[in-house]
């Protein structure tokens, strides 16, 4: 029986000193090897993992890329991240109890979210409820009327939405605060659409009504036109005039949370795994890592082992809000625990493991993919998959944020995309989750992040942090300009029928200034970079006297001085050798290009 070859993750790039590091070999022998391929190579000269694999290959050993190792990974990771949100649903219906109801507080930025927590929290010590003062640790409990509600203290839905995107829900109810003298906002609205993507109820808190310029009736009228329409204009939205100030209203508006929360199943099983979700951390100079956890499932009790994405650790201690030693904390219990490795990020959902050892291979894990995560992130929603996800069970909708350029266009684009998923036979809906004029923005990228949504642009652009922050989520993008193409395009996609387009984009420019033959590793253009960028991974063409005379070539060298680079900007010299060609003249023009998808 042949033995199996022990497996090596290269890199994309390193030194030929790294390469006989990592498998035990000489940098002479590493260096013969790569002499026999044609390859002359220094000690400290870098070679791509192809001509590392080689080598390696040779040597005895099997070579994996671990970029291409470490999106797999990440794909695992993600796919493991939603377990425990599965959890409640695969805990025994008879073992479920009903849990304190999570609230946020969503709103425009000066609409008073702040003051209104600080208020509900001051009443709460004021009332003598556990007596002290309060701390500030991200999320406070308080008891009304013999129920307690868990208040998440980290107003506003950009927080809300980041802990979406990492995968945790974050909370079961969100309050929207409107502020009685200004009225609706377009960042009302948008907390809307974060709190509607979530399946989260909205209880609407009317504050500043103690002003004197406050117009509660007017501020109703324009919650109704955005769908909020009061419960005692026939609507289905609790709608409570506050003044945080005065602290008139309070007890109408935590009755109302109560009255909300009574009409959604918000349950968790007290003798399940400890899971939830981490609201904060901090680095104490005194204490080290202090961090904020809120359990949603199980009871977590000191002296349990922790994960929480990068970061492990056992539970030393624990504290409430007022500073009280606890030896556990049960469902919608927030807790300042002290004993994690470093600060987790905020978001970031955690679990408990049975030792000290698997939680440091999994930490240990998730941070080496981390660090070698080098590819661009796959789109994580595609228009182009959404029926295979459907049919797989992963979708059951297609969620898509419209943004156009004029009012007039808007309502025609959403009455199609709604008539499109009432035809649809193949039972997938259509949700639009928002539907808004303007420009495509970085908050509208972050709820389809979060919502697993795509977004759609007719006759609009995106601003550059839009883009940006697009690349790194993975999030999917689609212009259009025709409003058929549109219907068009979605309806192929519902029924698994549209295909992507790519078109080739010119990135850089070279033209041959001189030409070297070099036995055994062929024939080297020296150039210089016009315009652009040349990349290692792009294709070329050839061009002669303004005609093309090769095209779809492959790089099989790209050298900066007698360095392997992966890319060479305008204004720079260097070497290049393509595979399949070598019939350069002085003069020859190299395009560098690469396939983009378009739509």
């Amino acid at each position: 029986m042949a033995q199996e070859k022990q497996v090596v993750l290269l890199p994309d790039y390193l030194t030929v000193r790294e390469l006989a590091d990592m498998i035990g070999a000489s940098p002479i022998e590493v260096m013969k090897r790569l002499i026999a391929n044609g390859i002359m190579a220094s000690i400290n000269q870098q070679v791509d993992f192809d001509t590392a694999a080689i080598v390696v290959e040779e040597l005895g050993f099997e070579a994996h890329s671990a970029s291409a190792v470490a999106v797999e990974e990440e794909k695992q990771k993600a796919v493991e991240a939603q377990t425990w949100r599965r959890k409640y649903a695969e805990e025994r219906p008879e073992s479920l109890q009903r849990r304190p109801p999570i609230v946020t507080i969503l709103g425009h930025v000066d609409h008073g979210k702040t003051t209104l927590l600080d208020t509900i929290r001051k009443s709460s010590v004021a009332a003598g409820e556990a007596g002290g003062i309060t701390q500030h640790i991200g999320a406070y409990r308080v008891l009304h009327n013999g129920n307690w509600l868990t208040f998440l203290d980290t107003p506003g839905h950009e927080a809300f939405t980041a802990m979406r995107a990492r995968g945790a829900q974050g909370a079961d109810i969100a309050i929207l605060v409107v502020a009685a003298d200004d009225g609706v906002m377009p960042t009302t609205r948008e907390a809307l659409n974060h709190a509607q993507a979530a399946n989260v109820p909205v209880v609407v808190a009317i504050t500043k009504i103690d002003k004197r310029n406050a117009n509660v009736e007017n501020v109703k009228k324009e919650l109704s036109d955005i769908g909020l329409t009061p419960d005692e204009w026939g609507g289905d939205t609790l709608v409570v005039p506050v003044s945080a100030q005065q602290g008139t209203g309070l007890d109408d508006l935590l009755e109302a949370i109560l009255l909300t929360a009574e009409d959604k199943e918000i349950v968790a099983n007290p003798k399940g795994e400890p899971s939830g979700i981490t609201i904060e951390a901090e680095m104490s100079p005194h204490q080290g890592t202090m961090a904020t956890l809120l359990v949603l499932n199980g009871t977590l009790k000191r002296g349990d082992i922790v994960i929480a994405g990068h970061t492990y650790g056992r539970v030393k201690a624990m504290f409430d809000e007022k500073g009280k030693k606890l030896e556990e904390a049960g469902p919608s219990v927030p807790v300042r625990v002290l004993g994690l490795s470093e600060p987790p990020q905020p978001g970031e959902t955690f679990e408990t493991v049975k030792n000290d050892k698997t939680a440091r291979l999994i930490a240990e894990e998730r941070k080496a993919v981390t660090a070698q995560r080098l590819a661009r992130p796959e789109r994580s929603f595609t228009l182009e998959d959404v029926f295979a996800q459907f049919e797989s069970g992963k979708a059951k909708e297609l969620a898509i944020i419209l943004k156009v350029d004029v009012q007039g266009s808007l309502q025609p684009i959403v009455d199609g995309l709604n008539n499109i998923s009432g035809d649809n036979k193949d039972g997938i809906t259509i949700r639009i989750l928002s539907a808004d004029v303007g420009n495509i923005s970085e908050n509208d990228v972050n709820l389809a992040s979060a919502s697993g949504a795509i977004i759609i642009g007719f006759s609009v652009s995106e601003d550059n942090a839009a883009h940006r922050t697009a690349d790194s989520m993975g999030v999917e993008i689609r212009h259009y300009n025709i409003i058929y193409k549109l219907f068009e395009d979605v309806e192929l996609a519902l029924q698994g029928m549209l295909e992507p387009v790519f078109e080739d984009k010119n990135i850089g420019t070279a033209e041959v200034r001189q030409i070297f033959k070099i036995p055994r590793i062929g024939t080297i253009a020296g150039s210089y970079v016009r315009e652009g960028e040349l990349r290692r991974n792009a294709k070329v063409r050839v061009k002669r006297g303004g005609r093309m005379i090769a095209e779809n070539l492959s790089v099989s060298s790209l050298k900066r001085e007698k360095d392997d680079v992966r890319e060479v900007r305008s204004g720079f010299e260097c070497g290049i050798s393509l595979n399949n060609f070598d019939a350069f003249i002085v003069g020859d023009m190299m395009e560098f290009y690469v396939s983009e998808r378009v739509n």
